[in-house]
């Protein structure tokens, strides 16, 4: 009899495990600062090495290996053309541009560091981020913003990439 409660007990185990696959959370990170001293926006991007390479070969139809030992200037050109194309900042209504200042791997993420000078005062701030969103439908992006005490948080999807906040 107790053999027969173990065989169900891990029958039932194995069938549940295998009913359910794995599904992968599509997810990056970005975290704005206003410094109005320094009269800048500063910005952090966290995403994904593994993801960010698929939708770089995807867009440029070529391997990139940003993040790893086989990563040329030639990468480092395109991810920065695509980071340009695909996260932008309107403050004020203005377009400005981003000045990518350097980036790192922690773990499996590359974290880039951007930031927009000569930002003196804002009155609105339009983000838009459809990072990944290109690459795979179930990407999300979740954008923090700190400015004048205040912090905000935005999430981005398929659905939804672009969000403006008035001060």
């Amino acid at each position: 009899m107790k053999k027969i409660i173990v065989c169900i007990f891990f029958s039932v185990f194995l069938l549940s495990l295998s009913s359910f696959g794995v599904h992968k959370f599509y997810m990056a990170i970005y975290q704005i600062n206003y410094a109005p001293e320094k009269k800048m926006l500063q910005i952090t991007a966290r995403i994904f090495l593994d993801d960010l390479n698929k939708a770089l070969e995807k867009k440029y139809k070529k391997k990139l290996f940003i993040g790893g030992d086989k990563e040329t200037e030639e990468g480092l050109i395109l991810l920065k053309k695509y980071l340009a194309e695909n996260f932008s900042l309107k403050v004020n209504g203005q377009t400005k541009t981003m000045n990518f200042l350097s980036k790192e791997i922690d773990g499996d993420v590359l974290v880039c560091y951007l930031n927009v000078k000569e930002i003196s005062k804002i009155t609105s701030l339009e983000i838009n981020n459809s990072v990944l969103i290109d690459w795979i439908s179930e990407q999300q992006n979740i954008v923090h913003i700190t400015a004048f005490g205040i912090k905000n948080s935005f999430l981005f999807t398929d659905s939804s990439t672009k969000q403006v906040l008035k001060y």
